[in-house]
């Protein structure tokens, strides 16, 4: 039988995915590698470009985005209809985490399926996004009920971004990664190795620390685009912590070149 709320629920869905022009995914097939870290950079590198843009964080139990963007301590606010809205970090970067939902940062989530589908179709449905150029959605690792959900609730993906580390068992997973793409007909905008060496602040000699090379054939055997290779670098891990924009404040940095390298190539 029909059941009017659920049309109800899908209308306002289809409400707020109409006023975001692009979806992009960031997915990752393993943990670890910074997926998050690309998904907040990205967000803070276009709205550098005058776009705007939100971060809706699905990564539900281990949530990061919230302490990236400086809002973890931030409750989500109601409109004049006493509806949720995102988090406001800065002018036009918005941001839904459940994080914001929590009374207790450090309680697990113990949830199967069918609720995480729920709370995704919760930050789709009953929170209202506003007019956005962009929205960046960060899955935890994997190809499970997250991303899966995902994918079925936002009919209208622009694409996929897939974030790695150069060493071989962290390929394995993104070769997952891209048929999962595939079998859901979701185009992969590129791959981004990140993790790529290490450069010596003292004498500015690269370390491979977790080998190189892989990502760009797996890209090339793939016939998908590379977007780039970002270095390890200490100012990258103190800016996630503090909340700050780690593309703004370390521009000149070899790594926040290459993010901003990165941008361009999404805008295109």
């Amino acid at each position: 039988m029909h059941n009017p709320d659920d049309a109800y629920k899908a209308m306002l869905r289809k409400d707020n995915l109409d006023r975001i022009k692009n979806k992009i995914v960031v997915m990752s097939g393993k943990g670890g590698v910074g997926k998050s870290t690309v998904a907040v950079n990205l967000a803070y590198g276009l709205l550098l470009q005058g776009k705007k843009v939100g971060i809706l964080d699905v990564d539900l139990h281990g949530p990061s985005i919230a302490t990236m963007t400086g809002v973890a301590n931030t409750r989500l606010q109601g409109n004049e209809e006493g509806r949720a809205i995102p988090a406001e970090v800065v002018s036009n970067l918005h941001v839904v985490s459940i994080a914001s939902l929590t009374d207790d940062q450090n309680a697990a989530l113990i949830w199967r399926g069918p609720m995480k589908m729920g709370i995704i179709k919760q930050f789709l449905e009953d929170i209202v996004w506003p007019e956005l150029d962009y929205l960046i959605i960060d899955c935890p690792p994997g190809t499970g009920d997250e991303p899966l959900s995902v994918i079925q609730l936002i009919d209208n993906i622009t694409g996929a971004v897939i974030v790695s580390t150069p060493q071989e068992v962290s390929l394995a997973d993104v070769r997952k990664s891209i048929d999962f793409a595939n079998k859901l007909d979701l185009k992969v905008l590129g791959i981004i190795e990140n993790m790529s060496g290490f450069i010596c602040p003292k004498c500015g000699e690269k370390f491979d620390i977790f080998k190189s090379g892989g990502v760009e054939k797996l890209a090339k055997e793939s016939g998908i685009e590379l977007l780039g290779t970002i270095p390890i670098e200490k100012d990258i891990v103190e800016a996630c912590d503090s909340g700050k924009a780690f593309i703004y404040h370390f521009s000149q940095s070899a790594a926040g070149k290459i993010f901003e390298e990165i941008v361009a190539k999404i805008l295109k």
